[in-house]
């Protein structure tokens, strides 16, 4: 499956040219990099004659849903980890967990000590005691799998038109991908999601190229956080493009490219494809936690 690339029309200076595609729109529920991370992940789980998936994420883990929109379109039973075991009574008030569940999604909720060793063997062991066989997904959905998905986001163009490639990182599987299938002659940049750059080392466990860099400066403070700027950017990119953006992931990595064109970081010339990677969903959690703190909030939501 192909999704489209479409241009942004701002007036950048040295000839620079921008597209973003629009991974997005690939599917209703397992949109953007989840559905290329989960598609060699079932194709396998069926294969191996598995029906139950499980894995693990957050209060509103994009990760969660899109598994759990997998299991329901595709036959599986779910088992989502949930870190947070104070949220098991919150799940009605959890627009990810509630639409998970209703997705068909069985919770195991986990304080975070314990979630820290969530993949310690003798926590899976004790997990199927309790639900029996699994295939188990990694939180996040990256291994070798999801990153075989991932390399198939670029198409054949977007390899010899493009100078630069740009995505979100927030385990490491997406960006695995693309780098693997670039060209050598292309540059990739990824924008981390999470503080520090220890991203670097897991990334080179999955690649052998080295046209690619981890850019560490758009974070604003860590996974989850924003500021009333982001928040600001995010409103005013969408009137001007009609493109909606997640607040977590892709936002903050359009917020930086745009960020570095004006500052003359890319050559004269570059052509830059941006990877929209989804996460749409996560809007409305975070529209309740900025309400909630008197905050600026992301207008473009849509039930």
């Amino acid at each position: 499956m192909e999704s489209i690339n479409q241009k942004i029309d701002f007036a950048f200076s040295n000839n620079i040219e921008l597209y973003i595609k629009r991974e997005d729109l690939l599917h209703p529920i397992i949109s953007g990099n989840k559905y290329r991370k989960l598609k060699y992940n079932i194709m396998e789980a069926k294969k191996s004659g598995h029906y139950t998936l499980l894995t693990f994420g957050g209060a509103f883990s994009n990760h969660i849903l899109a598994v759990a929109g997998a299991g329901k379109e595709f036959g599986f039973s779910t088992i989502g980890v949930i870190r947070g075991d104070e949220l098991e009574n919150k799940i009605i008030d959890n627009p990810t967990l509630s639409k998970a569940k209703e997705f068909g999604m069985q919770f195991y909720f986990v304080d975070r000590t314990v979630y820290r060793d969530k993949e310690d063997p003798f926590f899976l062991q004790r997990l199927r005691e309790i639900y029996g066989d699994f295939y188990l997904i990694p939180e996040g959905g990256t291994n070798f799998f999801a990153i075989k998905g991932c390399e198939e986001i670029l198409i054949d163009y977007d390899k010899d038109f493009f100078t630069h490639i740009t995505t979100a990182v927030g385990t490491g599987g997406t960006f695995s991908g693309l780098i693997n299938s670039s060209r050598a002659s292309q540059n990739l940049i990824g924008f981390s999601s999470l503080k520090g750059s220890f991203l670097s080392e897991v990334i080179r466990n999955f690649v052998s190229k080295n046209n690619w860099k981890l850019d560490c400066e758009y974070h604003f403070g860590g996974y989850g956080k924003v500021s009333d700027e982001l928040i600001s950017f995010l409103n005013l990119f969408y009137k001007q493009t009609s493109i909606p953006l997640d607040p977590v992931y892709t936002g903050k990595m359009v917020f930086g490219v745009i960020d570095k064109i004006k500052k003359g970081y890319f050559p004269e010339n570059s052509k830059i494809l941006m990877i929209h990677t989804g996460g749409l969903q996560g809007i409305k959690g975070m529209n309740l936690a900025l309400e909630k703190k008197n905050k600026k909030i992301i207008e473009y939501y849509e039930e």
